[in-house]
């Protein structure tokens, strides 16, 4: 796995991931939709953590610096 995802984009997702959580947990949002908001909080907070995204390797996208040779 080549890292696709770069320093921005890492924090933007980290973020993201900080205020649906947060709203999951504040129970502002509770049910079906709490329950999506974890799930991708989770997704999010493991794609920056682990600097890869499935879905930018599916499209092409590379938000790294360094882009692959």
């Amino acid at each position: 796995m080549k890292a696709n995802v770069g320093s921005t984009d890492r924090l933007v997702r980290i973020v993201i991931a900080a205020i649906l959580a947060g709203l999951y947990l504040a129970e502002v949002v509770s049910g079906t939709l709490g329950t999506i908001f974890l799930v991708v909080s989770i997704i999010l907070l493991l794609t920056s953590l682990f600097r890869f995204c499935g879905a930018y390797s599916l499209f092409g996208i590379n938000t790294c610096r360094n882009k692959p040779e």
